[in-house]
């Protein structure tokens, strides 16, 4: 789970990146999940396209998708969506340390 503070971080990154993936009218289907798992495990934090053509909203792909991949939902604007999955392996993004209170 990440915090607000992390979650802040991972939004202003987001700003810069392209759609790699786009959901059009096949909806959901497990090539897309492959894909996915594929592209948060080499990138870390990945934007995808929800078409209007599609028969889901950018919000249930997104929690659909972040479901499937073990992911996290970093934010959904309109018809994008931002999803985070660490790299255990190698991580190529550090996020500000979790504040513990005591």
């Amino acid at each position: 789970m990440i915090t607000t503070k992390q979650r802040a971080y991972l939004r202003a990154m987001a700003n810069g990146l392209e759609t790699i993936l786009q959901i059009g009218k096949g909806g959901i289907s497990p090539n897309l999940v492959a894909q996915v798992k594929d592209a948060l495990e080499a990138r870390e934090i990945i934007k995808l396209c929800v078409l209007e053509t599609a028969p889901v909203t950018a919000r249930e792909a997104a929690q659909e998708l972040a479901d499937s991949a073990r992911a996290e939902i970093v934010q959904v604007i309109g018809n994008r969506f931002t999803l985070y999955k660490r790299n255990e392996k190698e991580p190529r993004i550090t996020l500000p340390k979790a504040v513990r209170k005591a």
